[in-house]
């Protein structure tokens, strides 16, 4: 059965042209299609020529978005001894050692990131059927398994993201809030762009690039002309 589409949607959705639009165009046409009752994300959906079911195109990887995620971001911190204090002092909003352990296995989910240092990992990693789902599980390639807790928290807090290709090769990521000036928007869009570029898999061949589309949460997608978001300059964004 087709899924129903609401007014609200098809009259955004006739807004939209069926074309290429410039980044800052594409992100100013986001922020007026913004229009639900609350405070949409703004998603971008970037299709890429990879075949993750091959460990060299897999894509997973942090950007740090300059102009922030427009979210509160509560972390938790697994540690042991005084690294756990370490972590409190470093701003973590909840820190513990085997106990957390424990309450994390009994359902304590009230945190968005979750660090641990490599000591406890052989510990965490029992948690991993619990937390992989979520996307919550502390991995060296996410900058989640440190022992560098004040600098972690500090990222993750101030708008540092992990994201990964799912094995379609398309990327989904929330870059900022649809509230965002559109210029702070492309700035960060921009920054996803360039860390997508440095992370490319070596197994990734032909054109890497195939579509790149941005939406508010609720809105409708939008297409960015790849071509202009990879050449612009980010002086010209800032």
């Amino acid at each position: 059965m087709a899924k129903k589409v609401s007014r609200r949607l098809r009259e955004l959705q006739a807004k939209v042209e069926d074309r290429d639009y410039g980044p800052i165009e594409a992100l100013e046409l986001l922020q007026a299609t913004a229009t639900a009752k609350f405070p949409e994300a703004a998603e971008a959906h970037i299709r890429l020529g990879i075949d993750p079911k091959y460990t060299d195109q897999q894509l997973r990887t942090t950007v740090a978005l300059p102009k922030g995620t427009g979210q509160i971001i509560r972390v938790a911190v697994i540690a042991r001894g005084e690294k756990v204090n370490e972590a409190s002092n470093a701003g973590a909003d909840i820190a513990g050692s085997e106990e957390l352990i424990d309450e994390i296995q009994k359902g304590r989910m009230d945190f968005d990131k979750l660090i641990a240092t490599p000591d406890v990992m052989p510990q965490v990693a029992k948690l991993g059927k619990l937390l992989g789902p979520r996307g919550l599980m502390p991995s060296p390639k996410g900058g989640t398994v440190t022992f560098d807790l004040a600098g972690a928290i500090a990222e993750f807090k101030a708008g540092k993201l992990e994201f990964r290709a799912d094995r379609t090769g398309i990327v989904h990521v929330m870059f900022g809030k649809a509230a965002f000036a559109p210029e702070d928007l492309l700035i960060n869009l921009k920054a996803l762009q360039e860390t997508i570029d440095r992370n490319r898999p070596a197994g990734a061949k032909g054109r890497y690039w195939r579509t790149v589309y941005v939406s508010a949460t609720m809105g409708p997608a939008i297409k960015v002309d790849i071509s202009a978001l990879r050449d612009l300059k980010l002086t010209e964004a800032s």
